[in-house]
């Protein structure tokens, strides 16, 4: 991309946001933003994202958050992410859904379950996952690739599947074989350093 597109498209793009942090990149020509929209520092947004709010809904995004292509966020009320938290292409946030149960009435015209969606902070969605209404997801956390989440996940555990369900902690009992592992690549290549710690 050339500096001029990279350009054109950060003052494209920015003047979308309700606020928008120092430093933000958006990497695609393609993203939508209706409603109310906040970006902290340093935020990237890929290509093909649809940021949309209804009513007084709100989408907070911290320092350093990363969408990758094709995210969809939908916030009746709030879908808050923590820093440095990412979701990865295909992804679906929606803090709302149709009310299906105890009536036979069509869902189009059924009211909406609002509940915030709250993200923490360094959490990782792997591709294609959808985040249910009503759900909390602990600092640290990561969530496999095409995964439903219905219930909360507390901090550094790591859940997938449809439902998704635990699966392990990132750091309490690791398995002998996959710790060795993990010591032997930080060994190998260490823990890179935050380049804007201090910013």
């Amino acid at each position: 991309m050339s500096a001029f597109t990279r350009t054109y498209r950060n003052w494209k793009h920015g003047r979308k946001f309700a606020k928008k942090g120092k430093g933000c990149r958006f990497v695609g020509r393609d993203i939508e933003v209706d409603g109310h929209v906040e970006l902290g520092d340093y935020c990237r947004l890929r290509d093909r994202i649809m940021l949309r709010t209804r009513r007084k809904g709100r989408i907070i995004l911290g320092d350093r958050c990363i969408l990758s292509w094709n995210v969809v966020i939908e916030a009746s009320e709030l879908v808050q992410m923590g820093r440095r938290s990412g979701l990865a292409e295909n992804c679906v946030v929606r803090d709302g859904t149709h009310l299906m149960y105890g009536t036979k009435e069509c869902i189009l015209y059924t009211p909406h379950i609002i509940k915030p969606v709250i993200i923490g902070e360094e959490v990782w969605v792997g591709s294609g996952a959808y985040i249910s209404y009503g759900v909390t997801i602990g600092d640290g956390a990561v969530i496999g690739a095409h995964s439903v989440v219905t219930k909360d996940i507390g901090p550094y555990e790591v859940w997938a599947g449809v439902p998704a369900r635990y699966l392990a902690h990132r750091t309490d009992d690791v398995p002998p074989q996959k710790l060795a592992e993990a010591q032997e690549l930080i060994a190998k290549y260490g823990i890179r350093e935050d380049r804007r710690a201090s910013e």
